[in-house]
């Protein structure tokens, strides 16, 4: 005697060997025994044997029409042998039976199962609600066939097209787009964004990578919506100072500038000038909510997106021949020890006479001619007196550092001469020293600017946004911290106030600082424990991270294009370590498959293979070990 029973979804029989009150014992084709509850048997019977019912019954099945069955099925609950009967025309067998109940159970749709071999025939209302949407579906999964043929064969459909960027940054996983694109990927064997960028999607690889960022990180897009920018409600005096700003040539938002005088004892006054858009965009205003939402200026070659909207950046920076408002810096000090003899903070106007730039003056501002005082340089009044104190300060920091820092190490500039957005556009990577003059004028007055700014909140107790190094640990906090790797009891970003976020906030609490003194407290934008500074803090490090990283991938991009542009096969590289090398000529960190072991600092010649502008990756190989 056989039975034929359910397990798992699934009909199956077997022979009994053995059977009780609850349970059988049976043994099945292929020799496994196993105990089937009497609940889950439907019947048994004598004949035929298993291995011809079930196929048998399976095929007699499919051809059974399930329209047609629907109506046949009474209206209520019935079980398989009284619709067979109604079917059949005579009480069914053992074949008819399990005929039926494979067809029945196949049909969820017109038949609801009520229990075991027992059914109910779907309401006339849901059937025709559930054909259409299995028709839906159907049509759903033929055009995803259809589409996902077309981009094997090399085509994009335009519904994918229309899609494309949806599709990498932001998927719907349930859509017949991202499937089709799975399943041609799959296929394909290739990322869905390379698939993609191989029928056209994008033009070059350039357009996907800007694209995905401003997806990802500016789903409205990059315009800023209109906002009227307050104008000042006070006069602002005019300061008598001869200042001048120190800036790439791509530079467009001034942020700071420096004057000097000499004073008759000898010691030297210098005013460090900061734009001072924080005296319209103000805490919570429209304005604030369009910087907050950027949190800094995102730069890549060639282009920028800013944070700041053209308004407040036309209003505010320290463009050249006319009195623009800054937050000033005046330090008094000895320009031989760096001594710090006095400081003053003021909100004014500064004119600033001139913006210089560093390409039209770094080979004549060289630390040869501004070690010979004999050599008349351009503007030798403002620039030798800052030097000798930028040169003091820095000792101090090395003092408390503990050692001297290092600037020798070579960075580079990227210029894109021409449209951005088009790779063919010639590009130049023109290697600076960090070193060089002008730059450590600049970061020595701004670290300066920062730190005493730093010290200024924190003595009238007002919280801010600081950068602190102890231990080897950099973090952000909101009071006064030492920073040892810079050498200074604190330092807050306060000097890019047009270019980053933080710095905006703390010139907020300077304004207030300067204004109110030790009530700051009591009127400042922000109060001490304000907990919008902690946020503040944990956005900014997450989008300025986002910044910096979509920054090195658009850099890396470009020095793909630069070894193509000036057809370099073959080029000099630094082991960092392993199997890491840095080229010799461009800031290009690449790994060298099959690099023989080599020490860092070693110099090797690699031969460029091949260059992928999507992963960004460069194939190439060792040829010789330079010696010295």
């Amino acid at each position: 005697m056989y039975v034929l029973f359910e397990e798992e979804g699934m009909f199956k029989t077997g022979h009994i060997m053995s059977e009780s009150e609850a349970a059988l014992q049976v043994e099945s084709e292929s020799g496994k025994r196993s105990k089937i509850k009497r609940a889950n048997c439907l019947f048994t019977f004598a004949s035929p044997a298993p291995d011809i019912l079930m196929p048998e019954a399976q095929r007699l099945s499919e051809e059974i029409e399930l329209q047609f069955l629907w109506e046949c099925a009474p209206q209520d609950e019935f079980d398989v042998e009284t619709l067979g009967i109604d079917y059949f025309g005579h009480p069914v067998n053992t074949l008819e039976k399990t005929t039926l109940l494979l067809r029945l159970h196949s049909a969820p749709i017109y038949f609801h199962r009520r229990g075991r071999g027992r059914f109910r025939p779907a309401p006339p209302e849901i059937l025709t609600a559930a054909l259409a949407a299995q028709e839906k579906k159907q049509r759903q999964a033929a055009e995803m066939a259809a589409w996902a043929d077309e981009i094997i064969a090399g085509r994009l459909p335009q519904t994918i097209a229309d899609s494309a960027m949806a599709l990498i940054t932001r998927p719907d996983k349930n859509s017949q787009a991202w499937k089709a694109l799975d399943t041609a990927s799959t296929s394909l064997q290739k990322p869905p964004e390379r698939v993609l960028l191989e029928r056209g999607a994008w033009p070059h690889a350039l357009a996907l990578h800007k694209g995905r960022f401003i997806a990802t990180h500016f789903p409205r897009g990059i315009a800023f919506a209109a906002e009227a920018l307050p104008s000042l409600d006070r006069e602002l005096p005019l300061a008598d100072v001869v200042a001048y700003s120190v800036d790439d040539i791509t530079t467009t938002e001034i942020d700071d500038a420096l004057s000097v005088r000499v004073l008759p004892d000898g010691n030297i006054q210098v005013g460090i000038h900061i734009a001072a858009p924080g005296l319209s965009v103000t805490r919570d205003s429209p304005l604030d909510k369009l910087a907050r939402t950027r949190m800094s200026t995102v730069y890549m070659p060639g282009d920028k997106i800013p944070m700041q909207p053209d308004s407040v950046i036309a209003a505010y920076s320290l463009d050249a021949g006319r009195p623009t408002p800054a937050v000033s810096l005046y330090v008094t000090a000895n320009p031989d020890t760096g001594e710090i003899l006095s400081h003053e903070s003021k909100i004014e106007r500064v004119a600033v006479r001139e913006n210089l730039r560093h390409h039209a003056l770094d080979q004549d501002i060289t630390e040869e001619a501004l070690a010979d005082p004999s050599i008349a340089l351009p503007y030798n009044d403002w620039i030798r007196p800052l030097w000798a104190l930028a040169l003091s300060l820095s000792k101090q920091r090395d003092i408390v550092r503990g050692k001297t820092e290092s600037n020798n190490r070579v960075e580079y500039s990227f210029y894109v001469d021409g449209d951005p957005d088009n790779p063919d556009t010639p590009v130049r990577i023109v290697p600076r020293m960090r070193n060089a003059p002008l730059d450590r004028l600049v970061a020595e007055y701004m670290i300066l600017a920062n730190s005493t700014w730093g010290g200024l909140l924190a003595a009238n107790g007002l919280p801010g946004i600081y950068r602190s190094q102890q231990g080897g640990r950099v973090r952000m906090s909101t009071h006064a911290l030492p920073h040892e790797a810079i050498g200074v009891a604190q330092y807050a970003w306060c000097t890019s106030p047009l270019r980053r976020y933080v710095d905006l906030v703390n010139q907020w609490q300077i304004i207030a600082a300067i204004e109110h003194g030790v009530s700051a407290p009591l009127v400042a934008p922000f109060k001490p424990k304000d907990a919008d500074l902690f946020a503040i803090i944990g956005s900014f490090e997450s989008q300025y991270t986002a910044w910096h990283d979509f920054q090195n991938s658009l850099e890396r991009f470009w020095c793909l294009r630069w070894l193509q542009q000036q057809q370099i096969t073959e080029c000099a590289a630094t082991v960092l370590k392993e199997d890491l090398v840095r080229l010799d000529h461009a800031p290009l960190v690449i790994r060298v498959s099959g690099l023989p072991q080599s020490e860092r600092g070693e110099i090797i010649t690699l031969q460029i293979l091949s260059t992928d502008e999507l992963t960004l990756e460069v194939e190439c190989r060792h040829i010789a070990t330079q010696t010295t």
